[in-house]
């Protein structure tokens, strides 16, 4: 059975860096299209950036990030560790969310729909 944990949240001051992990067990995640999605209080849950897996996919890797977070936020993928990161650089207050990590279908558009299994999500505090 497929498993996702996060880790790697935690409080920071505006322009703070964190990196977020989510490995999985139980299956191997390179075919699938993988993805990080956040929600705060009262709020819907966004994608914020996703990548394309391998299986069926010509663009294996490809990438897709929501406006707000384009030139600071990355997402990668390590394969041989069956994990997947979310690198946040210069956190802004409206980044504070509950963030969660998926895995779905390997030519993902970001759509949350997309996604079948779920991690338990990190939550991710921008405060001075």
């Amino acid at each position: 059975q497929l498993r996702l944990v996060e880790s790697g949240g935690g409080l920071v001051q505006p322009g703070g860096s964190l990196r977020l992990s989510c490995a999985g067990s139980g299956l191997a995640l390179n075919v699938f299209g993988i993805g990080w999605f956040r929600q705060a209080p009262g709020k819907e849950r966004e994608g914020v950036a996703c990548m394309k897996g391998s299986g069926g996919s010509t663009d294996f890797g490809a990438t897709y990030y929501v406006d707000s977070v384009k030139g600071r936020f990355t997402i990668s993928r390590d394969d041989a560790k069956n994990t997947h990161y979310l690198q946040l650089n210069n956190l802004k207050p409206d980044d504070t969310a509950r963030y969660y990590c998926a895995i779905g279908h390997p030519r993902t558009t970001c759509i949350r729909e997309e996604f079948t299994s779920w991690g338990q999500g990190t939550q991710v505090t921008v405060s001075s």
